[in-house]
């Protein structure tokens, strides 16, 4: 949903704490000065509820995004909102058009995560940069200059130092600090207390936050810091500041072998964490052998504003076909189990997106959804499960750390066989030892029988073909002309012209 944030183009309904939010409704318009709008059904979050003036502008930080826009001079802004954070979107809006006298754009209902910068539907509108409100993922853009306004959420930094005390009494380990990003403010406080009593913390920041790059430094999930690499990362422990969400989970998942501790800021309270990391493991590992299993493979698109995204659906096709299985490429937005129920032809879903949208769980689905690292295992004889997740997909593209080339496969080792861990069944891995792209036949011309009919079928052709009902048939000139006729009438259970006996 994009909607214009001039004030002339847009309905203001009260908003009372706890109360809905509904944007009146207009015609669509292929003009881009005109407003895009959509009925919306907004119940914002009670910790955000009704903000007074000042306490939003500090909130949304108003002021360093004036001077983002005036530093830059820039005329056209969209500014992305989470659906929780729509209630407050207008008056932010407003603000910045009164500052700056540029011309704002509301995006909402975005196409895939709400954590992803929506760069395409940014560029709908001819927006010259982005600003990007509430949680974020962080992944790297490539169209558009980006500003993210978090949010910052409250934090008792004397709390989160004795939690963090008593979790790590011993003062010399090696502990890596770091936090969700609307909690990313309070490190800094946080570092000043413990930075005296533990040596060895590392306190983690934001991307942006710091011009140059120290000796040593790493770079990941948005995140910047710099360990003792002698001991990184077998001796260092994980310090979390923030809620239980996929921030954490995606963090825990890449380190499974380290403890991990965490501070909700909300409860004020702080655990170890770790309990559920095994289970979560020995589930990844389970869809690495369904991928195994499968031989065709849906791969879906879901993202397009994540940096060298095209590079990484190209690299999964190239290793499916190499693996001698067959793949689709699908773009449907944001995933639901009924979306990918329309293709039951396909074994399992590969899914190309941010981090924190790749781990989804799949239990409702109808075909399991796994990450490219996963598919990668099941296609690539030379990766070897170590264990570890590795949900960064531009991790696995050449130059990154994770990536393992396709080894040479010789004509006599082209049909490996080994045994499934799920079926117990011998499996054949027909893996193509040529480089030269095979003919898809489900995107070939097709010689064609005497009868009219496609003489060689692609899997979901065959699928279709095997099918009890294949859909509607046309039957062009077969089906006489005849009036329209009145059908039944009531619900399937009881039409009004059936007698119940």
């Amino acid at each position: 949903m994009m909607c214009q944030g001039r004030v002339s183009s847009l309905h203001v309904v009260p908003i009372y704490p706890g109360s809905s939010f509904n944007m009146a409704a207009v015609l669509f318009s292929s003009n881009a000065e005109d407003a895009v709008h959509r009925a919306v059904d907004v119940r914002p979050d009670q910790d955000v509820g009704q903000i007074p003036g000042e306490a939003l502008e500090e909130t949304y930080e108003v002021d360093k995004t004036i001077a983002f826009i005036q530093e830059n001079r820039f005329q056209r802004v969209a500014l992305q909102f989470p659906d929780e954070l729509l209630a407050h979107s207008v008056t932010v809006a407003r603000k910045l058009e009164e500052a700056t006298a540029a011309k704002t754009y509301i995006l909402g209902d975005t196409s895939y995560g709400s954590c992803c910068v929506d760069e395409v539907a940014a560029e709908h509108v001819s927006a010259d940069a982005v600003v990007h409100y509430g949680r974020a993922c962080l992944s790297p853009c490539s169209r558009l200059p980006v500003s993210y306004v978090f949010g910052r959420r409250a934090v008792d930094v004397g709390v989160c130092t004795d939690t963090f005390w008593r979790l790590i009494p011993d003062r010399e380990t090696p502990v890596l600090v770091l936090s969700d990003v609307v909690y990313e403010h309070a490190l800094g406080r946080l570092e000043a207390q413990l930075s005296a009593a533990y040596p060895h913390a590392v306190i983690s920041t934001l991307f942006g936050r710091s011009e140059a790059s120290s000796p040593g430094e790493i770079c990941m999930f948005g995140r910047r810091f710099t360990p003792v690499s002698q001991l990184w990362p077998d001796s260092y422990s994980f310090f979390y500041v923030g809620r239980e969400g996929p921030t954490l989970s995606n963090l825990m998942l890449t380190w499974p072998l380290r403890p991990f501790f965490s501070f909700d800021p909300e409860t004020g309270e702080g655990r170890k964490e770790g309990l559920d990391v095994n289970r979560a493991l020995m589930k990844r590992f389970y869809l690495i052998e369904k991928a195994r299993d499968a031989q065709v493979v849906g791969i879906v698109v879901g993202t397009l504003g994540v940096s060298d995204y095209l590079s990484a659906l190209d690299h999964l096709k190239d290793i499916i076909r190499l693996a001698g299985k067959k793949s689709y490429m699908l773009s449907m937005g944001k995933l639901n189990p009924a979306k990918l129920a329309n293709f039951p032809e396909v074994d399992i879903f590969v899914i190309v997106a941010c981090p924190e949208n790749s781990l989804l769980d799949s239990r409702e689905f109808y075909r399991p959804v796994v990450t490219p690292h996963e598919m990668e295992m099941a296609c690539n004889p030379a990766c070897e499960w170590s264990g570890c997740c590795v949900t960064d997909f531009q991790e696995l593209l050449p130059g990154g750390s994770a990536h393992v080339p396709f080894p040479e496969i010789h004509p006599e080792d082209s049909d490996r066989t080994d045994v499934s861990l799920i079926t117990g069944e011998l499996r054949s891995a027909r893996l193509c030892a040529s480089d030269k792209p095979q003919e898809d036949p489900a995107l070939t011309l097709s010689e064609r029988n005497r009868d009219g009919t496609v003489a060689a079928l692609g899997p979901a052709a065959s699928f279709l073909a095997a099918r009890s009902w294949q859909g509607l048939e046309r039957s062009l000139g077969q089906t006489p002309v005849i009036k329209a006729v009145e059908g039944r009438r009531g619900i399937a259970i009881a039409y009004e012209d059936e007698v119940n006996s």
